[in-house]
């Protein structure tokens, strides 16, 4: 980098820009300070450089690399400010920085000559670019009024016609490219031609539409996104303000609790208190009775063995009368229960707690999986709208009946004559020939749906699909279909097909039956209200009848 003084009644001097540089920040020297290696930095620079080298306890010269072992106490260097500040006002020129030249990644000057500029133009008229230098001439010249100028481009010479070697200004339409002037009247003779500017501003114009729908639609999209943040919010406090008077509420019945509890503790202790010393006050009578009647026994006993008839006829008056004794056979004795009765009375309100919990807490729990902030999306229509929704399921070996056989990686089961050796499972069917899916669903899939918690033990109507108020089937046999639920049978007319497609949208309570083959014709649709998730289910007629889990394609 050069600059170029100029001073009174002198020749211009070139002198080096970095000797009056910080080798740093790499601009003129602000309060300059020079180190006693003899190179020179702005304060602030070399400050903020060192700050960095605290930790190392060593300091060194960014450039030389002199160590100091103490921490250099810097002043301003009075001379070399005043040096820079009158350049400055003699009219210090800067030749370019580094950064305003070409790099490899730059749109160079075509013009210039050695090391080139930074383009900050391209003429599509010339098919050159130029740094602001060279392309001065296109400003104040009127020879250059027509060219057209455009940021700096590398593809110049994709505007030039590689046949004729001109200037591509015009448009086929009928081919849609760009064509030179001689390719209008060459190959492209007879063709729907227009200029590379008219057909520009059509398809500005076009352009301008799309814009226009896109800027549409985000403001479109914008309302929707703040309308659903909005809904987030309403959510977000609905629930949090349920949360808190829920929890308000439910302490408010643990404190009620408490207290009883603390209630029936107090009585029970004060009565048993109570009692207690009925008890011990009359075990107090009687044992001080006991203890004088002891007493009287032994004086007659001594008297009865008196042999002196004299003094025994003369000490017998001097005996004491008896005191009224406490008659044992007025203290009744209750039947061994004493506060069982409280106990008693303690789990009989517990059990009606728990009722009423257990009865409530349904509808309760019914209420909070009703909250539904966005319509459900319409049911599918083509197959690609459905398989969307498909999802891959297996079956669960743990609630096979003993005489359903799974295999391919439990999608296929087949009924047998003979037991299947399957571990003990509480889940597992024992009369009816069923299976159920391993997993459970709430989304929208193909499949045959039940609740888990569905009866397994025996052969009741608890346990077959379709014949209680926890599943919905459909029964496929003898080329007919009967829809089954809570033991209810609905005859389903439709095309007999070996694949049946179950849809449902858990969220919707949408459950429908599609019969499949090359088209699919719906079955049968039920509306109501899922309360659990749901599982996929199987069940058997004879032996050797099998069933699949279809993948999805």
């Amino acid at each position: 980098m050069l600059f170029r003084v100029r001073q009174t009644g002198s020749s211009s001097d070139s002198l080096s820009r970095e000797t009056f540089s910080c080798s740093i920040c790499l601009d003129l020297l602000k309060d300059p300070v020079t180190l006693t290696c003899g190179h020179s930095y702005c304060m602030k620079c070399i400050k903020s450089h060192w700050d960095t080298e605290d930790e190392k306890t060593v300091y060194s010269c960014p450039q030389c690399r002199q160590t100091f072992t103490a921490r250099p106490d810097l002043r301003k260097s009075t001379m070399l400010a005043d040096l820079v500040e009158e350049l400055k006002k003699t009219g210090l020129q800067a030749a370019p920085a580094d950064h305003c030249y070409a790099g490899s990644e730059d749109v160079a000057c075509d013009v210039c000559t050695g090391r080139k500029l930074k383009a900050c133009k391209s003429c599509l008229f010339c098919l050159i670019s130029f740094c602001e230098k060279h392309l001065q001439p296109h400003y104040d010249s009127p020879a250059y009024t027509k060219h057209n100028l455009v940021e700096p481009s590398k593809k110049l010479q994709e505007n030039v016609c590689s046949r004729h070697d001109e200037v591509m200004k015009m448009f086929c339409r009928t081919d849609q490219q760009s064509i030179c002037h001689l390719c209008s009247v060459d190959e492209h003779k007879g063709h729907d031609t227009v200029s590379a500017a008219a057909e520009r501003s059509e398809k500005q114009r076009e352009l301008e539409v799309s814009r226009q729908n896109i800027q549409q639609r985000i403001q479109d999209r914008e309302k929707d996104v703040k309308l659903l943040q909005q809904e987030v919010e309403a959510i977000n406090g609905s629930a949090d303000k349920t949360v808190g008077n829920s929890e308000k509420m439910f302490t408010e019945l643990i404190r009620l609790m408490e207290k009883r509890r603390s209630d029936v503790k107090q009585q029970v202790r004060s009565q048993q208190q109570t009692e207690v010393s009925r008890v011990r006050e009359l075990q107090e009578k009687l044992e001080q009775e006991i203890t004088e009647l002891k007493r009287r026994d032994a004086e007659m006993k001594k008297l009865s063995h008196t042999q002196d008839h004299n003094q025994f006829l003369h000490d017998y008056p001097s005996l004491s009368p008896l005191s009224e004794s406490t008659h044992s056979s007025s203290i009744k004795i209750r039947p061994l229960r004493y506060f069982e009765d409280v106990t008693a009375a303690v789990s009989e309100v517990r059990d009606k707690l728990q009722d009423v919990l257990r009865e409530k807490w349904t509808n309760i729990s019914q209420t909070v999986t009703e909250v539904d902030v966005l319509l459900s999306e319409p049911e599918p229509k083509t197959r690609a709208e459905f398989l969307k929704y498909s999802c891959d399921i297996t079956l669960d070996p743990n609630t096979a009946h003993t005489h359903l056989l799974l295999s391919d990686g439990n999608r296929k089961v087949r009924l047998t004559d003979q037991t299947n050796p399957y571990s003990s499972h509480p889940d597992r069917f024992t009369g009816c020939l069923q299976v159920l899916s391993k997993e459970s669903l709430t989304g929208r899939v193909y499949v045959a749906v039940t609740y888990k918690n569905i009866s397994s033990a025996g052969r009741s109507n608890e346990c077959r699909f379709g014949c209680n108020d926890k599943s919905w089937a459909l029964y496929c046999f003898n080329n007919r279909y009967n829809f089954y639920y809570n033991n209810v049978h609905t005859p389903v007319s439709g095309p007999w097909s070996s694949r049946v497609g179950v849809y449902l949208d858990h969220r919707a309570g949408i459950l429908s039956f599609y019969s499949i083959s090359e088209t699919m014709t719906l079955l049968h649709r039920v509306q109501t209200t899922f309360t659990q998730p749901l599982h996929a289910g199987l069940g058997f007629y004879y032996f050797e009848d099998s069933a699949e889990l279809c993948k999805l394609k």
